[in-house]
């Protein structure tokens, strides 16, 4: 069994800065690549950002140049500069292994003036 749990998630102001961080424990012998997904109210879970074993990153248009996603063994970063209101959702981790995908439980990231 994988768990993930997430940190870091709260209420900011519009232009602040937040860091979620998610740490995988447990059946883990190899982790593939390791994900930020937010869904907001009445729409569908998204990417926000993605990491590969190789260091390799992709994000969605709309967090380019404002997140930044990284790793350390068994925890993943978000780090958000510049946060929008239309940053506000809930922010699930994700980990893929050898034995499948993980999500942690969600992390709550309210941006509002």
């Amino acid at each position: 069994q994988v768990q993930l749990v997430e940190s870091g998630g709260g209420l900011v102001q519009p232009g602040e800065s937040l860091r979620l961080s998610c740490a995988a424990s447990g059946s883990i012998f190899s982790i593939h690549a390791m994900g930020w997904y937010r869904q907001a109210p009445g729409n569908q879970r998204g990417l926000v950002a993605t990491i590969s074993i190789g260091g390799g990153t992709d994000y969605a248009d709309s967090v380019k140049g404002r997140f930044t996603i990284s790793r350390e063994r068994n925890t993943v970063y978000l780090q958000m500069n510049s946060l929008r209101p239309e940053d506000t959702a809930v922010y699930f981790c994700n980990v893929i292994v050898g034995t499948g995908s993980y999500w942690g439980q969600g992390s709550q990231v309210t941006v509002s003036s």
